[in-house]
């Protein structure tokens, strides 16, 4: 007699992730003003910090903040990634 295995149930996307967020004037500079998913809204962040070079180096879990970020880091010359994540969610109307 065959042993058959059960599936495990497929992983859900948590559906908060996809609703739509807008950006407020600061972050819209970075990732465009119209509304739009936080995952989208991280990957558009993550290529403008990669497309400048704003990723300290030496370590590189550190952003460094050009004119641009600043108003989103509230100011601040360098954030962790994670500070990051939290500075950001400030910046959602």
């Amino acid at each position: 007699m065959p042993t058959t295995k059960k599936k495990s149930p497929a992983r859900k996307t948590n559906a908060a992730f996809l609703e739509p967020v807008q950006p407020d004037e600061a972050l819209a500079k970075v990732v465009g003003s119209k509304p739009l998913p936080r995952t989208d809204l991280t990957k558009k962040l993550w290529e403008y910090i990669k497309k400048n070079k704003l990723q300290d180096p030496k370590k590189k879990t550190q952003i460094i903040a050009d004119d641009v970020l600043k108003p989103v880091f509230n100011g601040k010359k360098s954030v962790s990634m994670f500070e990051m994540t939290k500075l950001v969610s400030g910046h959602l109307k």
